[in-house]
C-alpha cells in the first residue's frame, strides 16, 4: 500500500487534490481511499489531506503518519508543519515553490519542485495549484498516467467544460515543468 499526505491551508484545494488523484488511480484499477484532516475549520488554517492506494481494497482508516509521497501546496508550511518528518526512506516530495530558492533535500527523500501557483495563475486565472501539482505527481512518482488524471479532472468538472479544459492544461504544465530540486 502507498500513502500520500498533502500539506496545505484550508481553501487551497487539498481535498480536491486527493479526490481527483484517488479517482485517477481508481481508473487504473487501483483501490483508493481519500480523506481530510483539519483542526480549526477556518480559511487559511493549516490542514492535511490523505490518500491511500493499493491493488487490494484499502481498509485502514487512520491518518497517514509515514507517507511514501507528500505534496506541499503551500511552501510556507515546510518548516512550521515539519513536512519532511516521517516521510519513508525513498519517498518523494512534490513542493510548490514561489521563488527559485534552492530547497535542501532531506536524506533519503527525492524533492521535486515547480512554481505551481504561478502556473495556475497563468492558465486558470486563480492561485489554485492543485491540478498543476497532480501533473507533477504523475511525472515524479510514475504511479499513474496523465490520461487517467485528465479523465478524473473532466469528471470532477462535469458540466463545466471550460474549467475542465483549463485544469487539464494545468496538469500538463505541472508534468512538463516539475524538476528534481
Amino acid at each position: 500500500m502507498k500513502e500520500v499526505k498533502v500539506f496545505a491551508r484550508a481553501g487551497q484545494g487539498a481535498i480536491t487534490t486527493v479526490s481527483i488523484l484517488g479517482e485517477a488511480l481508481f481508473r487504473e484499477g487501483k483501490y483508493a481511499y481519500a480523506f481530510p484532516h483539519f483542526g480549526a475549520a477556518r480559511m487559511g488554517a493549516p490542514m492535511n489531506a490523505f490518500l491511500r492506494f493499493d491493488s487490494r481494497p484499502v481498509r485502514l482508516r487512520s491518518q497517514v503518519n509515514s507517507p511514501d509521497y507528500i505534496i506541499v501546496v503551500d511552501p510556507t508550511l515546510l518548516e512550521s508543519e515539519r513536512c519532511f518528518l516521517n516521510v519513508k526512506s525513498g519517498g518523494i516530495a512534490i513542493v510548490a515553490i514561489r521563488d527559485e530558492k534552492k530547497l535542501s533535500s532531506p536524506k533519503g527523500i527525492s524533492v521535486f519542485t515547480l512554481p505551481a501557483e504561478k502556473i495556475a495563475m497563468e492558465i486558470i486565472g486563480h492561485p489554485f495549484s492543485n491540478t498543476v501539482l497532480l501533473g507533477a505527481f504523475s511525472k515524479a512518482t510514475k504511479e499513474l498516467k496523465l490520461d487517467s488524471i485528465f479523465k478524473a479532472v473532466e469528471e470532477r468538472f462535469i458540466g463545466k467544460p471550460e474549467i475542465a479544459k483549463k485544469n487539464i492544461e494545468a496538469v500538463k504544465r505541472g508534468y512538463e515543468e516539475v524538476k528534481l530540486a
